[in-house]
C-alpha cells in the first residue's frame, strides 16, 4: 500500500512540474520575469524622446530591466557604443565604413526629418509662409554667407535686417543631414553660431526674431497640440522653385510633417533613418529589447512625434536583430 501511495504522489509531482512548464517558457515576453539587467544608452537628441518612451513602456513588461538614458548628440552616442561605455548608442545619421569596421552593429529603427524654423514674429514671417525658402537660398544663408538679410530671402532689398543665423554645435545627425541638404557639405561647413543640442537651437531662435534653425520633427513640433512649437514657425521648402510654398510644400502640423516623411514629398536629405548601434551583433536583454522595439514598440513611434519604417526597412532590422 505504501509503494503505491508513494508511486502515486511522484506520477502527481511529474504531471504537476510538466504543466507547469508548459504554461511559462523561458523568457517570454510576457510575463516580465526571467528578463532582467542593466542597459545604458546614450546617443543623439533625435531620438532621445523615443527611448525614453520605449524604455518606460518595456519596464512595465520587463520590470527588472532598468534603464540609464542620456542625450549628448550622434558623435557621442557612437563613441559610447564603440568604446563600450554604454550598451546602445543613439544614432541620427548613417554609419560610416570606418566605424563599422571597429565594430559597429547598426540596426535602423525608425524616420526622422530636420526642418528650417524661424521666430514667428519674423519681420518677413508673412512673405516666408507664401513664398517658402528655396533650397539655393538656403545654401547662401548656411554654407556661402551670400545672404545675409532678410530681405535677400523673400526679394525685398527695403528689408535690411540682418539674419542671425543658428547651427548644432555638437556633432549630431541632424546638423551632417542639413549640411548634407544644403549643398552636400559636411556639419563643419555650416556657418552660424554655434549651439548645443536641439533644445539650445530651438530656444535661441525662439528668442530671436531675427534667428533661423533647424529642427528634428519631434522638437520642431509640440506633441501635445500637433502644431508647431508656441513662437516657432516651420518654414516651406520651395522644392520646383516656382516662387511659392504650394499645398504639398507647406507643413502645419506633426501630422503633415509625419505624412509628408513617410510619403517621400518631404526630401530626403534631410529626411533620414535613425539608428541603434552597439559593439557587434547584441544578445541577451539588449537582443530582446531591441527585437521589442521593432514589433511592439513600433506601435508608440507615431504618436511620439516620429515615422515608422516601411515594411521591407522593417524586416531587414528584424533579420539583423535575430
Amino acid at each position: 500500500m505504501y509503494k503505491k501511495m508513494s508511486l502515486f504522489v511522484s506520477l502527481l509531482l511529474a504531471v504537476s512540474l510538466l504543466l507547469s512548464s508548459c504554461g511559462r517558457a523561458p523568457g517570454n515576453a510576457e510575463n516580465g520575469e526571467t528578463l532582467q539587467g542593466n542597459i545604458t544608452i546614450s546617443g543623439a537628441f533625435a531620438l532621445y524622446p523615443l527611448m525614453t518612451r520605449w524604455a518606460e513602456e518595456f519596464q512595465k513588461i520587463h520590470p527588472n530591466v532598468q534603464f540609464d538614458i542620456s542625450a549628448g548628440g550622434a558623435g557621442k552616442g557612437m563613441t559610447d557604443a564603440l568604446s563600450g561605455a554604454v550598451e546602445i548608442g543613439m544614432v541620427s545619421r548613417s554609419i560610416k565604413p570606418e566605424e563599422e569596421a571597429q565594430g559597429a552593429y547598426a540596426i535602423a529603427v525608425a524616420k526622422d526629418a530636420v526642418f528650417a524654423v524661424v521666430n514667428a514674429s519674423n519681420p518677413v514671417a508673412a512673405e516666408l509662409s507664401a513664398q517658402g525658402i528655396r533650397p539655393e537660398t538656403f545654401v547662401g544663408i548656411y554654407i556661402t554667407g551670400d545672404i545675409k538679410t532678410w530681405g535677400q530671402v523673400v526679394g525685398k532689398p527695403e528689408v535690411t535686417q540682418e539674419i542671425h543665423v543658428y547651427t548644432r554645435s555638437d556633432a549630431c545627425g541632424a546638423a551632417e543631414m542639413w549640411a548634407k541638404f544644403t549643398g552636400n557639405k559636411k556639419q563643419e561647413d555650416l556657418l552660424g553660431i554655434g549651439v548645443n543640442g536641439d533644445p539650445g537651437v530651438l530656444e535661441a531662435v525662439l528668442k530671436d526674431p531675427l534667428g533661423i534653425g533647424y529642427n528634428n520633427l519631434g522638437y520642431a513640433f509640440d506633441l501635445a497640440s500637433g502644431q508647431a512649437v508656441k513662437g516657432a514657425f516651420i518654414v516651406p521648402i520651395d522644392l520646383n522653385g516656382n516662387g511659392k510654398a504650394d499645398e504639398d510644400e507647406r507643413i502645419e502640423s506633426l501630422s503633415e510633417a509625419v505624412e509628408a516623411v513617410a510619403s517621400g514629398k518631404y526630401p530626403s536629405p534631410p529626411a533620414r533613418l535613425l539608428y541603434l548601434v552597439t559593439k557587434n551583433k547584441p544578445g541577451g536583454v539588449v537582443q530582446a529589447f531591441l527585437h521589442w522595439i521593432l514589433t511592439d514598440g513600433q506601435a508608440f513611434v507615431n504618436e511620439a512625434g516620429y515615422v515608422r519604417l516601411t515594411p521591407d526597412q522593417l524586416a531587414e532590422s528584424l533579420e539583423r536583430v535575430k
